[in-house]
């Protein structure tokens, strides 16, 4: 087993290491060794205020404060670099992200690239020429309506340090709008179990154009995307920027691209697919 990588696995806003279990079975059936970690304030780290219950008292929710406050990309960095360090122990890495884990993957790449054999984004952030917040400004965004989930926000969040989101609320409308964005090929059961996964509260700070995809380091990781042909959170013209945007800074190291069928979460919810995929890495 010493030469089989251990898949580090991390999660996008909102989620946890709760989501990979799916993933987890499928590669452990496959003979993969993996583990999903939580970023700091995440899982059960996270933050469920009473409020937060039912029946849900928004105001009292609006004002509670939360764990993942104080969390900054730096925190997220610093966990995932211990994970890789243990895990290095046994043999090679491989780094696994999906959506905003993306930022993190991409930091902790430009720190610390010696840990990690390989770097894989799942429909996930590889900022390259902007920063993350530069992207959404962007043509290939112009289809992504964030206004969309605006009545499942929760207080102020420059008052709150944090961004809250009412992910239990029952509004047809928001739930809708959450539907068509993360899972839209998803039965409704299958996307509201999915939904109760989240928890409500997530980090302000996704980075900044110092954590930039940096090629002296992250450059020279080999590294895959994997391409979510469905996505409409993070749509395939956006991924496919910042696949050629990845390409043209290290033209001698580019991006082995894969596709998968399906929306942002289906990939974690049916797995079979991107196992393969990941098992296929395994020995490259």
């Amino acid at each position: 087993m010493q030469n089989q990588p251990t898949f580090v696995l991390v999660h996008g806003a909102f989620a946890n290491s709760f989501s990979f279990a799916p993933l987890q079975a499928e590669l452990a059936l496959l003979g993969h060794r993996s583990v999903a970690l939580d970023l700091p304030g995440h899982g059960f780290e996270a933050t469920f205020p009473a409020a937060y219950q039912a029946p849900q008292d928004l105001d009292a929710l609006a004002a509670a404060p939360g764990s993942i406050k104080s969390v900054m990309l730096a925190d997220n960095v610093a966990r995932v670099t211990e994970v890789l360090e243990r895990a290095k122990r046994n043999g090679p890495t491989v780094l696994v992200a999906h959506s905003r884990g993306g930022c993190t993957a991409t930091a902790v790449a430009n720190a610390r690239p010696e840990l990690i054999d390989r770097i894989v984004y799942v429909s996930a952030w590889c900022p390259v020429d902007l920063d993350v917040a530069g992207y959404y400004a962007e043509p290939e965004m112009a289809d992504v309506d964030p206004g969309g989930f605006a009545a499942a926000l929760v207080g102020n969040p420059a008052e709150l340090g944090l961004l809250r989101t009412n992910f239990r609320t029952a509004d047809p409308a928001t739930l809708d709008a959450f539907k068509q964005a993360f899972a839209a090929d998803l039965t409704d059961d299958e996307f509201r179990t999915f939904l109760n996964t989240f928890q409500p509260d997530e980090n302000l700070d996704a980075g900044t154009p110092d954590d930039r995809a940096q090629a002296a380091t992250w450059g020279r990781i080999p590294r895959t995307y994997v391409r979510l042909a469905a996505d409409a959170s993070l749509p395939p013209a956006v991924q496919d920027r910042m696949i050629r945007e990845a390409d043209a800074l290290t033209p001698d190291n580019p991006f082995d691209v894969r596709t998968l069928e399906g929306s942002h979460l289906r990939w974690l919810v049916h797995p079979g697919a991107a196992a393969e995929v990941l098992a296929g890495l395994a020995g490259n």
